[in-house]
């Protein structure tokens, strides 16, 4: 039998999705043997030895060394490598009672139980077996002994389930592996000829390898694709980043990883891959949540709660909540629209500025409702912000200002009553992807009062700003993040909304009677096609969701485990997208919605390969676009988890903490009038690349470059001139104030692009100063390689003596 996955067969393999019909390809087969664990039994951690911190006293390292223990002390007395249960708690707990390790035991199988489930496929098949006659056995590497296995996989999947098993073979038992020939004693307990038996299992060494030899029909259940695969892996590591070890709490979550293995080698497209294997379990955890909080807000407010989602953000959310049976409102309530219904009295206004007035004028001007022809004059003829404000405060226009809000709310209240309609004493839960809840700062009170309703903010993602004493609370959020990850994790969302937003221009007023006037929408209609794909596999996932697990009870830590799992999901996408994921992402632009058509791509690799070499990881420092992480794909695993350590732990490092060698570069300094030699230390940045910051003075001076020195072969990435205290500013953005140098050789040849040869140690780079710009001070930004160090000429050996030794 053979498994296709995107393109690739496989011999001896099946898939998740198609073991209902795997007899079907048997029809002589008589017996059904299945593996246990990941094939029957799947667990909600990614890795087994995740669950040991989940474990009472004992944790994760201990229970794991003394299973070794355990193992190499078999080998070592009994001449095998299997061993059970009790051995390993043996060596965990060596002063312990026996009732006492009893007890151990059994914790470690509750919450065997508690994370483990029942892979909805394999229990189909086992169905499928006992409707023609076909028995099915369980052969497994386990400590556990027969009882204890059936007993589990009662606990966690079952007593249907469990009815639907004959034998149970254990490899505790008998003192073998089934890569060490277990199924050789199973074959003679069995008395049943092997090409009657099909043996099914995930450990392609173990249940193929180890059982086919023997003659039995084997398959190789292939859970995950080579790319889920690594993408659950790195989802796991980034969540042991973000979660720190607790007593009592498995390692890792990852409750999607059964709806990831049954559908995703049937999802087709990268668009829709993303939205599935990605937005999927993000939201779904989310709206479990949203259900639990808005029972909560029932409970203790009374009333109808009115699930609200903010446009243009909130449309995936919405359509997920109505995928998984929920009911909402779409409401349009943009910054803009929220700050403008907020300015209503001149303390307000004022609080506002305080905020923004080193901003944007032009935006700060419309956001105060100043007609347009008023606006425009105001930002040229106001153009200081002192001056700005000073007008703005002027009585006679912040009194029309103040008028302009309070009519601004009322169409806004308009709106609400339209789109929700809700009754005294109701509770609008407003949702959001976050991440501030500012517009439910600038609304709050004025639904509260307009409407007489209760009002709650839940965010995916939420990290106050400051302590605003509203009800907010986020799915991630303060109750369960410290401030560094939470700011972490903000620090690239601008690619989560765009992956969520509505097709549609973000609202800018309403008509009185509520209706929504939206500005045209700046974003291309690729990428809104693109995003419909994403948000389809989302969808998709969501409907698919629950439908392959089978548990015996829900788990008690389902919350936890969806919030964990969803913090590892988005924490990956934020600072370790996969390829594919980026060609889909390549071209898209983030629209700010602040009232104006302004938008920022979300990265580029080719600005980010340039700062790397110039500047090392701090080339971000100012950056305008909005997924900087995205820029490193390319540029190895180290460097992306760099850049999440320094922000998940806020650490406090500065650039010469990066800089662990250096190379004095030996300069010519000319000025027209005399010459003088010196050097230079460069320090290194990315790649082998070093910088080479040489000061230049108001444009006066020349600079020559001895490679020859040093170098047979160098690379000279750039030199560019720009002003000192734009190389030293924390806020420094590529190209600004550049000027490209344009230097001359002297004994150094171009023999490739950037690649120079120097003739000998007097070779040179000579490059004169730019235009002067004033009296201000400028520096030579010279970016370069070394390639083949210059080799020192070793001195001329001494001549012999021609009758040297003649003498005696």
């Amino acid at each position: 039998m053979r498994a296709r996955i995107r393109g690739k067969s496989l011999t001896n393999a099946i898939l998740p999705h198609a073991l209902p019909s795997a007899l079907d390809a048997y029809p002589g087969v008589t017996l059904l043997s299945l593996d246990c664990f990941d094939t029957l039994l799947w667990r909600d951690v990614h890795a087994p030895v995740d669950l040991f911190n989940a474990l009472g006293e004992a944790n994760l390292l201990q229970r794991a060394w003394a299973e070794q223990t355990a193992r190499s002390s078999a080998a070592v007395r009994h001449r095998r490598d299997e061993v059970h249960i009790d051995e390993i708690y043996a060596e965990l707990m060596p002063n312990a009672s026996a009732a006492e390790r009893a007890a151990a035991v059994q914790d470690e199988l509750d919450a065997e139980a508690r994370h483990c489930f029942a892979f909805k496929p394999t229990v189909e098949l086992m169905r499928a077996a006992k409707a023609k006659g076909i028995e099915t056995i369980i052969v497994s590497d386990t400590y556990l002994d027969e009882k204890q296995l059936r007993g589990l996989i009662a606990a966690a999947a079952g007593e249907e389930v469990a009815g639907l098993i004959g034998r149970i073979f254990c490899s505790s038992h008998y003192g073998k592996a089934k890569s060490e020939g277990l199924y050789e004693p199973v074959l003679k307990a069995l008395k049943l000829s092997p090409d009657k038996i099909l043996h099914i299992g995930d450990n392609k060494k173990a249940d193929v390898d180890g059982v086919a030899p023997f003659g039995v029909n084997t398959l190789h259940l292939v859970q995950f694709t080579e790319a889920s695969q690594q993408r659950i892996r790195l989802e796991s590591a980034i969540s042991s980043i973000f979660h720190g070890t607790e007593a009592g709490t498995a390692l890792t979550h990852q409750p999607h990883r059964a709806t990831i293995a049954a559908f995703e080698p049937q999802v087709e497209g990268s668009a829709e891959m993303l939205g599935y294997t990605t937005l999927g379990p993000l939201f779904a955890g989310f709206d479990r949540w949203l259900v639990e909080e808005a029972k909560a807000l029932q409970a203790a407010n009374g009333g109808t709660v009115h699930a609200v989602f903010l446009m243009r953000d909130g449309y995936l959310p919405q359509r997920v909540h109505e995928a998984r049976g929920g009911s909402g409102h779409a409401v349009e309530i943009s910054r803009f629209t929220g700050t403008a219904a907020s300015l209503r009295d001149p303390e307000a206004v004022n609080r506002y500025l305080q905020r923004e007035i080193l901003s944007d004028l032009n935006a700060v001007a419309k956001q105060l409702l100043l007609p347009a022809p008023e606006a425009a004059k105001f930002v040229k003829d106001l153009g200081r912000p002192v001056a700005f404000l000073k007008a703005v405060q002027e009585p006679q226009r912040m009194r029309r200002i103040n008028q302009a809000s309070r009519a601004f709310a009322e169409r806004l209240i308009a709106h609400v009553r339209k789109t929700v309609n809700p009754a005294p004493g109701d509770t609008l839960m407003l949702v959001d992807l976050g991440y501030n809840g500012s517009v439910q700062n600038d609304v709050d009170g004025l639904l509260a009062s307009k409407l007489g309703v209760k009002v709650a903010g839940r965010y995916l993602l939420l990290r106050e700003q400051s302590r605003s004493g509203f009800d907010k609370k986020g799915f991630i959020g303060h109750d369960d993040y410290d401030c560094a990850a939470l700011e972490a994790l903000c620090a690239n969302v601008a690619v989560l909304e765009q992956l969520c937003t509505a097709a549609q221009g973000s609202v800018v007023d309403y008509e009185k009677d509520g209706t929504s006037i939206r500005r045209g929408n700046s974003i291309k209609s690729r990428q809104s096609d693109v995003r419909d794909r994403v948000q389809a596999g989302c969808l998709r996932f969501v409907r698919d969701e629950g439908t392959v697990t089978i548990r015996a009870a829900e788990p008690p830590h389902q919350s936890v485990m969806w919030r964990r799992g969803a913090a590892g999901v988005l924490g990956r996408l934020m600072y370790v997208p996969l390829e594919a994921e980026l060609n889909v992402l390549a071209e898209f632009e983030h629209d700010i919605n602040l009232g104006v058509d302004n938008t920022v791509s979300l990265f580029d690799a080719g600005i980010a390969k340039k700062g790397l070499r110039q500047r090392g990881l701090f080339y971000m420092k100012g950056s305008e676009r909005m997924y900087l992480p995205a820029e490193l794909h390319g540029e190895g695993l180290s460097l992306k988890l760099s850049l999440l350590a320094h922000r998940r732990f806020a650490l406090p490092l500065k650039y010469q903490d990066f800089v662990d060698n250096s190379i004095s570069l030996p300069l010519i300094v000319a000025d027209g009038n005399q010459v003088s030699t010196g050097n230079v230390t460069a320090t290194p940045t990315h790649d082998g690349y070093y910088l080479a910051p040489i000061p230049i003075g108001d444009s006066r001076f020349s600079v020559g470059v001895q490679f020859g020195q040093l170098y047979d072969w160098v690379q000279v990435e750039s030199a560019v001139f720009m002003p000192v205290d734009t190389f030293l500013s924390d806020k420094i953005r590529p190209g600004t104030g550049e000027v490209e140098a344009l230097p001359s050789l002297e004994g150094m040849d171009q023999v490739a692009p950037h690649l120079f040869r120097c003739e000998n140690e007097f070779a040179f780079m000579m490059v004169p100063p730019p235009p002067r710009q004033g009296d201000r001070p400028m520096m030579l930004a010279l970016v370069f390689r070394p390639i083949a160090p210059r080799e020192a000429v070793a001195p001329a050996p001494a001549a012999k003596a021609i009758f040297a030794g003649a003498v005696a």
